[in-house]
C-alpha cells in the first residue's frame, strides 16, 4: 500500500527535499535518465531529478509522432529557459510499427508500454550506460490500473513487472504518493512556470489514446487538427481537463447536397479536481456550435460532432 500525502497536507519543500536526498542515495555515483513529455508530472520529475543529479541525469523528449502540434519544440524551449538541456528523439517508425493493425485498448496501450520502455528507452540506457529511469507516475494511475479501470502506460512494478531484468534499469517515482493536485502544488515550489504547473493533463500514450480503433499517421493527422480547435475554444473555459476524441466507424453526413460518409469527432470537457470522479463541464450551446462549425469545415472529412454528458464513474475521462 503506497502512503498517500494529500495536497493540503503537503509542504512541498520539505517533499521536494526528502526526494533528492532518497534519489541521491538511490543512484550514487550512476547516470540517470528521464522522459519528458511536457506535462505536469514529468516536468516536476525533471526537475526534481535536476536538483538531485545535475548533468549526471539525461532528459530526453521521445518524439512519436503522436504529441500536439509543436509539442516537442515547445517543450525544450521552455526547458532550455530554466537550464535544462532536453535532447528530442525520433521515434515515430518504433511506435507507428507497434500500433499497426492493433484495434483493442489493452492491446494499444500494451505495444505503446513496451515499445517505450524495451524497445526505445532499453537503446537509451545501453547508449547512455544509465541504470536508472525516473518518471512521474503519480497515485492515481497505480489506483486505475491496480483496480482493473485502465492499464496506465507507466504502470510497471505494480503489475509485477521487474524493470531490472525486462529493460534493464531500475525505476524511480518521487511522485507517487501525489495526485494531480498535489503535483502542481510541488511543480509550482520548483520554480516550474505557471504555463506548466497548471497545464491540463495529457495521457501518456497521448493521442493514440484519443483515437478509438487503429491508430495510422493519418488519424493522427486528424486528431492533431481535431485538438488544435478543441483547446483554442475551451482553453477559457475554466475546465480540468477538454480533449477531441476520433471515433472509429464512418458515419453518414452530406455536404454540398450529396451523401458523405464522414468521421465523427467526440469533444469531451471535464471539471474535476485531482482526477478520481469528474463532471462534463456545462459548455453554453453556443460554443458547442462554434466548436461543430469549426470542426467540420476546418478537419477534412469530418461530418459529425458530439459532446460527452456522462460523469466519471461509470464513464472515463480518456475514451481509450
Amino acid at each position: 500500500m503506497i502512503e498517500e500525502i494529500k495536497a493540503s497536507e503537503l509542504n512541498p519543500e520539505e517533499y521536494i527535499s526528502k526526494q533528492v536526498e532518497s534519489i541521491g542515495s538511490t543512484v550514487g555515483e550512476g547516470i540517470g535518465i528521464n522522459a519528458l513529455s511536457g506535462g505536469v508530472d514529468s516536468s516536476a520529475v525533471t526537475l526534481i531529478g535536476h536538483r538531485a543529479m545535475g548533468d549526471k541525469l539525461k532528459t530526453i523528449f521521445i518524439d512519436h509522432g503522436m504529441m500536439r502540434e509543436g509539442e516537442p519544440e515547445y517543450v525544450r524551449d521552455v526547458f532550455k529557459n530554466l537550464g535544462v538541456d532536453v535532447q528530442i528523439i525520433d521515434a515515430k517508425a518504433e511506435f507507428y510499427g507497434a500500433l499497426k493493425g492493433l484495434t483493442d485498448p489493452e492491446e494499444k496501450r500494451e505495444a505503446i508500454t513496451r515499445t517505450f520502455y524495451k524497445d526505445v528507452f532499453g537503446k537509451l540506457v545501453r547508449d547512455t550506460g544509465a541504470k536508472h529511469l525516473m518518471q512521474g507516475t503519480i497515485l492515481t494511475d497505480v489506483d486505475e490500473t491496480v483496480a482493473g479501470i485502465k492499464r496506465q502506460h507507466n504502470i510497471l512494478a505494480q503489475v509485477g513487472i521487474d524493470t531490472e531484468q525486462e529493460f534493464g534499469y531500475n525505476v524511480v517515482e518521487p511522485l507517487i504518493h501525489l495526485r494531480k493536485d498535489g503535483v502542481r502544488k510541488l511543480a509550482a515550489a520548483l520554480g516550474l512556470p505557471e504555463e506548466i504547473y497548471n497545464r491540463m493533463p495529457f495521457l501518456g500514450p497521448a493521442l493514440a489514446g484519443r483515437i478509438i480503433g487503429e491508430v495510422t499517421p493519418e488519424k493522427v493527422a486528424t486528431i492533431k487538427q481535431a485538438t488544435v480547435i478543441v483547446e483554442e475554444e475551451l482553453a477559457d473555459s475554466g475546465a480540468f481537463q477538454y480533449m477531441a476524441i476520433l471515433h472509429d466507424s464512418r458515419v453518414p453526413g452530406m455536404r454540398d447536397g450529396k451523401r458523405e460518409y464522414g468521421q465523427q469527432i467526440e469533444v469531451r470537457c471535464w471539471d474535476s479536481v485531482d482526477a478520481r470522479v469528474a463532471t462534463p463541464t456545462r459548455i453554453p450551446h453556443e460554443k458547442l456550435e462554434r466548436i461543430a462549425e469549426r470542426l467540420v469545415n476546418e478537419v477534412p472529412e469530418v461530418v459529425s460532432v458530439t459532446y460527452n454528458i456522462t460523469p466519471k464513474p461509470p464513464s472515463t475521462m480518456e475514451a481509450v
